[in-house]
């Protein structure tokens, strides 16, 4: 028949083991849940660096349409200043 200390020093053995078992659990849930807000943090990281890409080439294709219209405009009104020296040549083709 065991002794009280044995019986006392195998119920704290237990409980020790219990909670080393309840730490390990702890432990694997808090690195799933660092994993999760890490993976989270660079997505979203991600995301805002995309956004910001996305807004500085709206920019450009903005005032590179604006060039475009502007440079239309004065192709437009060169045209319409421009005057033919010679006036246009019509060619008649030759019956046969």
């Amino acid at each position: 028949m065991p002794t009280r200390t044995d019986r006392v020093v195998s119920v704290a053995v237990r409980a020790a083991t219990k909670a080393k078992q309840w730490a390990q659990a702890a432990v694997r849930e808090a690195d799933r849940l660092v994993k999760d807000a890490r993976q989270r943090a660079q997505s979203e990281d991600r995301r805002r660096r995309l956004k910001q890409t996305l807004v500085k080439t709206g920019r450009v294709l903005k005032t590179a349409g604006r060039a475009a219209l502007v440079a239309a405009v004065a192709a437009g009104i060169a045209a319409a200043r421009h005057k033919p020296q010679g006036g246009t040549k019509v060619v008649s083709r030759r019956k046969r």
